[in-house]
């Protein structure tokens, strides 16, 4: 199988630089990081991908018993990594997709050396003990009317996901990757983002981690971002100065110099 046109992989910057490698959330495709590709190419090789059901993947490669699982999400993550043969790399995770490189990381571990999880939860489900932002309740009403009706829980949703609501053009951006997502395979990678519980998962993780969190954030408030810190010995919690759940979007600049900031500590 041809790796690199399945997840539409895309590589810049500098071929004599460590790795990133950056992986977009749910609904999203990997158009999501060009704000920050620059400053980050600067300095690093940069690894851009589409999960198999987004964006540019090869859409006759998905399947939904794969998918419905983040184990699925994590194996294309390896496959990328051994197509390019990339080692000890960066991996830089987008909401869902922060629990995806610990999953990773675990598979694959002298493919991944370090983990960056930007606005990450590994369960938005409350429990006792835990705030995760939303009710069992509050999810089955989400996931009953995203199947209900795709596009117009795209639209309801996308901006309130987005936040900044003084900058519209970011909510419309946001519903139309939405909106470019096949619905039933949407609908397959929402179920697995709202309703796996990864909060054991963290405890797997040995690598140097950057949390980066928003100081407010509708989908994962700022307790989720500090259970995370709490949970992996090795992470670094940074709280960004920004609004919404995408901050790649919303403060390319701020978003980028706390991931270059974390990178040059370790060197």
């Amino acid at each position: 199988m041809d790796i690199r046109r399945r997840n539409n992989v895309n590589v810049t910057g500098r071929d004599d630089a460590p790795v990133l490698l950056l992986a977009h959330g749910f609904g999203c495709d990997q158009n999501m990081w060009r704000l920050v590709v620059p400053a980050l190419a600067e300095r690093y090789r940069v690894v851009l991908f589409d999960y198999v059901g987004s964006g540019g993947s090869d859409l006759s490669a998905w399947s939904e018993e794969r998918y419905a699982s983040l184990h699925g999400y994590a194996a294309d993550v390896v496959d990328v990594c051994e197509e390019l043969d990339v080692r000890q790399a960066v991996f830089v995770g987008h909401s869902v997709s922060a629990m995806v490189g610990v999953l990773a990381a675990q598979a694959a571990p002298e493919r991944i050396g370090a983990l960056v999880m930007v606005t990450p939860s590994p369960c938005y489900i409350d429990d006792e003990g835990y705030r995760g932002g939303f009710s069992t309740a509050d999810i089955d009403e989400l996931l009953d009317s995203l199947e209900a009706n795709y596009l117009g829980w795209s639209s309801a949703m996308a901006p309130v996901i987005m936040g900044n609501p003084e900058r519209p053009e970011l909510g419309r951006e946001l519903t139309n990757s939405f909106c470019a997502t096949d619905p039933d395979m949407a609908r397959v990678f929402a179920r697995t983002t709202f309703l796996t519980d990864s909060r054991e998962d963290l405890k797997s993780v040995s690598v140097p981690t950057l949390v980066l969190d928003c100081e407010q954030d509708a989908i994962a408030p700022r307790e989720v971002g500090a259970y995370v810190h709490a949970a992996i010995p090795s992470s670094h919690l940074v709280t960004l100065a920004a609004t919404g759940h995408c901050p790649q979007l919303s403060a390319p600049e701020a978003t980028a110099e706390a991931i270059l900031d974390f990178l040059e500590s370790r060197q």
